[in-house]
């Protein structure tokens, strides 16, 4: 892992700009077909939606005046509790795998980029939503800066919290990665985001479901397929629960 200069990185990246689903059977013809389903889905909603589709963009009037927290609300791990308490002072994300460029970021380095404020509903699987102002910088400006390299078809998120004794992750594929609302957020609501709602760093990925928008970030990696993570199937719900690995909204 190279740690860049701070100045040479960040000026570098500033001229680039800017919970349960039924489970289906596990039988080799029902995760067959689960699979032709879900690949034919993704496909019509990139047709409808284009590679630049934007999800709905909300006033500050219309934001929800709470935004609940889901799924793992804290995380008990003593490192990421002194670092709450003290406001992440030596919080890092790291950017590895498939790039030619591997990056280590603090959190000055993350709010001293290029920032995008949206203000977004966010749809639970569960079947609620709020609507929430989130600020950070676009994921694609990190990913040019680290090079990725061609051979990376997917970003998996590696995260701080563990659910059932797992570590919790989640991915996505290159055209939600540079999509322009695909952000890491540090703040919701022009506040430092909460520790039930990802402290300090969270995805944000407008166009799919809740459960795609990993918390407590601390590594983005680079990968060509999911084979030798978890189960193979891109995230920790998609692993434990059947969801759907593509979750367009």
């Amino acid at each position: 892992m190279v740690d860049l200069p701070r100045r040479s990185l960040l000026a570098g990246m500033a001229a680039m700009g800017a919970a349960a689903c039924s489970k289906i059977s596990d039988s080799a013809a029902a995760n067959s077909i689960f699979t032709a389903a879900e690949d034919g889905h993704r496909a019509v909603h990139r047709a409808l939606a284009g590679k630049q589709g934007l999800a709905p963009e909300y006033s500050r009037a219309e934001r929800s005046p709470t935004f609940r927290g889901n799924g793992s609300v804290t995380v008990e791990d003593p490192f990421y509790q002194s670092q709450l308490a003290g406001g992440f002072p030596d919080w890092q994300l790291e950017v590895r795998g498939l790039v030619d460029n591997p990056l280590r970021l603090s959190m000055a380095d993350i709010r001293a980029l290029p920032q995008r404020t949206q203000i977004t509903r966010h749809d639970c699987v569960e079947g609620w939503s709020a609507i929430g102002e989130w600020q950070g910088p676009q994921l694609s400006a990190l990913l040019d800066a680290a090079k990725v390299r061609k051979g990376a078809n997917f970003l998996v998120f590696r995260c701080a919290d563990v659910l059932y004794g797992r570590d919790y992750y989640e991915s996505i594929d290159m055209v939600d990665a540079y999509h322009p609302q695909t952000i890491i957020a540090h703040a919701l609501n022009g506040e430092p985001l909460p520790e039930k709602n990802g402290a300090p760093l969270r995805m944000r990925i407008e166009r799919q479901l809740g459960y795609k928008q990993a918390k407590y970030v601390k590594a983005i990696e680079a990968v060509a397929s999911f084979d030798q993570i978890g189960q193979g199937k891109g995230g920790f719900w998609e692993d434990v629960a059947g969801y759907q690995w593509y979750a367009g909204i």
